[in-house]
């Protein structure tokens, strides 16, 4: 799959209308700024749209606003208030719809970086998501690859021009990421286990697993800025990845 650039997200302008689950074959990517629609939602508060108040938020503050706009997007494929919407977590910390309140086939995988935040939502197959700054530069990468990933990606990641390295080992450890949060097994001991390539000229994908065909797994690399890198994987061929960026009102009218 064509890796997905600023230019294919489509923009989505706040209030959040009722959306359309995503068909057979499809993903929705959402990918928004923490801060924006935070402000955004303090200005809401105050009585008044939009807010040009910088105040930053706390810690404790960004993980509310974080769950209130997951919970107000899944809540707009479920057309209930997003306040409604119940979250559990597996046994294994994945977070996933209370399956007992809301539709246990509508899946959502979640990843943060920094005050940015990418969403994955999917109907009837599971989903993983990451997100990583472009420009972050890993200690010792071809350590962490010997210690932590396949045999044919640490060797293969060895190989490469030193030039090369950084980008290559941070799409390889963006698309593991996403491949073990859509496999719903945690992350200890399953980055070994599968191999995604490691060769940026070529497109992201799954190409060996030790559970299933790696021709069943659907993986993508999203750009939703020239500053962040995202991964999508699935565990089903063949999807398509429909992007958008979530903006505050008042960023999205000139739109």
């Amino acid at each position: 799959m064509v890796d997905l650039k600023p230019k294919d997200f489509e923009h989505c302008r706040m209030p959040l209308e009722l959306l359309g689950r995503p068909a057979s074959g499809e993903i929705h990517a959402w990918f928004f700024r923490l801060t924006e629609l935070a402000r955004s939602l303090r200005g809401a508060l105050d009585g008044h749209v939009g807010t040009d108040d910088a105040t930053p938020f706390t810690p404790g503050q960004l993980r509310f606003a974080r769950r209130f706009f997951l919970r107000l997007l899944l809540g707009a494929y479920l057309g209930i208030p997003g306040k409604s919407v119940r979250v559990n977590r597996s046994n294994r910390g994945k977070p996933m719809l209370d399956a007992a309140a809301h539709p246990a086939d509508l899946h959502f995988s979640v990843a943060k970086s920094h005050d940015c935040v990418l969403i994955g939502v999917a109907t009837g197959v599971h989903i993983g998501v990451d997100l990583e700054p472009a420009g972050r530069r890993a200690h010792n990468p071809l350590g962490v690859a010997r210690r932590y990933f396949s045999p044919a990606e640490s060797e293969a990641l060895a190989a490469l021009d030193p030039g090369r390295l950084n980008a290559a080992f941070l799409r390889t450890w963006a698309c593991k990421e996403a491949v073990v949060k859509a496999s719903g097994q945690g992350i200890a001991n399953e980055l070994c286990r599968f191999s995604v390539e490691t060769d940026l000229a070529r497109p992201a994908a799954v190409v060996a697993s030790e559970n299933e065909p790696s021709e069943q797994w659907t993986l993508a690399v999203l750009w939703p800025e020239r500053e962040f890198l995202g991964a999508v994987a699935c565990p089903s061929p063949d999807m398509t990845v429909r992007a958008s960026r979530l903006l505050p009102a008042q960023l999205a009218a000139g739109h």
